[in-house]
């Protein structure tokens, strides 16, 4: 099985409580959230106020994406400020295994991210305090880029890897993500579907939703 978190990155901002109305609607369970601070990557977006509103406003599970620099410092915040899944990038955060461990303590699920040219062996150490592993399939930082069909590999292997080592730990990934290739994705692996433009690109987000849970559905 698999779920489909849309990223409210291509959503409409002014409208945002119905968007995620209609994702929830369309059968989603999860709800993506990037937060980018200009520095880490070159984008901004949004930072705890965001976070602490959405969570006022549905009971969807908040996945939160830290696409900042010392994301240690902020990690906790995020947990307070109502996400249940919070990962950090491995290229950015130089104790790790502390923020893995703080973002568990505050009582969420703790993520390691991985940008596209990182090598998975990067996350050897890191595996067993993680609860998930975000895998990007594109480089970060903007929505509606196309998918790096290098990721499709990687995300075979790095499932293998932790199959390996017998650890509980699931996959997401994240990144030019469509109908077109759903179904090969979770085939390969991924145990949640980050889908940005797919889901509020057409302007029937709960129909989106849906019809990328039939496609992916195919091979799962």
């Amino acid at each position: 099985m698999f779920e489909i978190a849309p990223s409210i990155l291509s959503a409409d901002f002014t409208r945002l409580a119905e968007a995620i109305e209609a994702v929830k609607n369309g059968g989603a369970k999860v709800l993506h959230v990037d937060v980018m601070d200009g520095h880490f990557v070159p984008n901004i977006t949004i930072g705890l106020p965001v976070v602490k509103s959405i969570r006022k406003a549905t009971d969807l599970i908040i996945d939160t994406h830290l696409m900042i620099s010392e994301p240690g410092r902020y990690a906790v915040e995020f947990v307070k400020a109502g996400a249940d899944m919070v990962s950090v990038h491995v290229e950015a955060d130089q104790h790790l295994q502390r923020t893995l461990t703080a973002i568990q303590e505050a009582g969420a699920k703790a993520g390691v991210a991985i940008n596209p040219a990182t090598p998975i062996e990067s996350l050897t150490e890191a595996l067993p305090y993680a609860d998930f592993v975000l895998l990007m399939s594109v480089n970060p930082g903007f929505g509606g880029q196309k998918f790096i069909p290098t990721m499709l590999d990687k995300l075979r292997r790095l499932r293998q890897m932790i199959l390996d080592r017998g650890l509980p730990v699931q996959i997401e990934i994240d990144g030019g993500i469509d109908g077109g290739n759903i179904a090969e994705i979770v085939r390969a692996g991924a145990q949640f579907v980050v889908a940005g433009n797919a889901v509020f690109g057409g302007g029937d987000a709960a129909a989106a939703v849906k019809g990328l849970i039939e496609k992916g559905t195919e091979w799962a």
